[in-house]
C-alpha cells in the first residue's frame, strides 16, 4: 500500500511521522510525504523531527519525499493536512492522481471540507474525519507534541457507504495511532466546530482568551448566538448533534485553563494574511445562505474581524 502525507506541519507532521517511523522497513507500506521549500530541503537531508513524550528516536524518514503532488506515484491513501486557505489548491493539483478505489483522508478542522473536496475531485473515496492533536510546528521540519496522544475519529464516505474503511484503520493502527472508527463522523466533526468557531470567532474580535470569552457576560452571549445559529444548520441538515450541544461546549471551555488563547485570535492578531476567518464564520454564513436560516451574529462578527484586519 502507497501512503502520501500532503502537508507537515503540526497535524500531518505528527501523524506522518508515526507513519514512516512505524512502516520504515516495511515492505508492504510504502509512506510518502508531500513538502513545500525550506521544509522540502530539512525533511531531505535531516528528516522529520518529531519531539514528543511518545518517541524516544525523533527523527524519520519517508520512503520518497516530493515538492509537488504531480511528482508522486499514485497512492492508495492520502491524507490531507494542509490549512484550509490551501484547500481548494491541493484539490486541483491531486484530482488526476485520485484513482477508482483511491481514499482521501482529510486531517483538517471544519465543516465543509468534505462537501469542499467533493466538490474538485469526483473520484475515489474521501472518509470525513475529525482530529485532535496538540502539536505545532517549531521549526521547519521540527514538530513539537504534547499532551495527550494525537486521535483521529473518522466514517464513513456519505457518497460511498459500501466502502469497508477497516483496512486503513487497521493500518493506522498499526502505525500506533489512536484511531476510532464510526459510522458517522459528521456529529463528531460538527460538535468540534461548535467550540472552535464560536470560541474562536469571539476571541479573535476581542483578543480574548478561552476563559474570558466563557465567563464576561457580553462574549459569552456572543458565542451562545452564533452556536444557536449554527445549531439551525446542524439541525436542518440532519446532523445528529446533542440537543444541549450549547451547554456542553460551555462545559467543554471551562475546562480549559482560564488564559488559553485561540488559534484563530493568536493569527488576527499578530496580522497574518491568511486566518482560519473563512473556515470558521464563512463556512457558517454559506450554509446560512443555502439553507436560508439568518445567521446575523456570525455575519456581524465576521465583518467586525474582516473591518480590524482591513484597518
Amino acid at each position: 500500500m502507497k501512503i502520501t502525507i500532503i502537508g507537515l506541519g503540526g497535524v500531518g507532521g505528527y501523524f506522518g511521522f508515526k507513519l514512516a517511523d512505524a512502516f520504515k522497513k516495511s515492505i508492504d507500506v510504502q509512506v510518502n510525504f508531500i513538502a513545500r521549500e525550506t521544509t522540502y530541503n530539512v525533511v531531505k537531508e535531516h528528516g522529520l523531527t518529531l519531539i514528543s513524550p511518545e518517541h524516544r528516536h525523533p527523527v524519520a524518514y519517508p520512503e520518497g519525499l516530493f515538492q509537488k503532488i504531480a511528482d508522486a506515484p499514485v497512492a492508495d491513501l492520502w491524507l490531507v493536512c494542509v490549512k484550509e486557505y490551501d484547500l481548494e489548491n491541493i484539490c486541483l493539483q491531486l484530482r488526476d492522481k485520485i484513482k477508482p478505489g483511491a481514499v482521501i483522508l482529510p486531517l483538517m478542522n471544519g465543516v465543509d471540507i468534505y462537501d469542499r473536496i467533493r466538490k474538485l475531485i469526483p473520484d475515489g473515496v474521501v472518509l470525513p474525519a475529525c482530529v485532535y492533536v496538540a502539536s505545532h510546528i517549531k521549526e521547519k521540519g521540527i514538530v513539537e507534541h504534547k499532551g495527550a496522544a494525537g486521535r483521529i475519529i473518522l466514517g464513513r464516505d456519505p457518497e460511498h457507504l459500501p466502502y469497508d474503511p477497516s483496512e486503513i484503520v487497521a493500518l493506522l493502527k498499526q502505525a500506533g495511532i489512536d484511531i476510532l472508527y464510526k459510522e458517522d463522523a459528521l456529529v463528531d466533526i460538527w460538535t468540534k466546530f461548535f467550540f472552535i468557531a464560536s470560541f474562536g470567532l469571539v476571541s479573535a474580535r476581542y483578543n480574548k482568551p478561552i476563559g474570558v470569552v466563557n465567563e464576561d457576560p457580553e462574549l459569552h452571549s456572543r458565542a451562545n448566538r452564533i452556536m444557536g445559529e449554527l445549531k439551525l444548520i446542524a439541525d436542518q441538515k440532519g446532523i445528529a448533534v446533542p440537543p444541549d450541544i450549547i451547554e456542553l461546549t460551555f462545559k467543554k471551555a471551562a475546562t480549559f485553563p482560564y488564559t488559553t488563547p485561540t488559534s484563530l485570535q493568536l493569527d488576527v492578531q499578530s496580522g497574518k494574511v491568511h486566518t482560519e476567518l473563512e473556515l470558521f464564520a464563512g463556512a457558517i454564513i454559506s450554509y446560512g445562505n443555502l439553507l436560508d436560516i439568518p445567521v446575523v451574529e456570525t455575519s456581524r462578527i465576521y465583518d467586525e474581524i474582516k473591518a480590524g484586519l482591513l484597518s
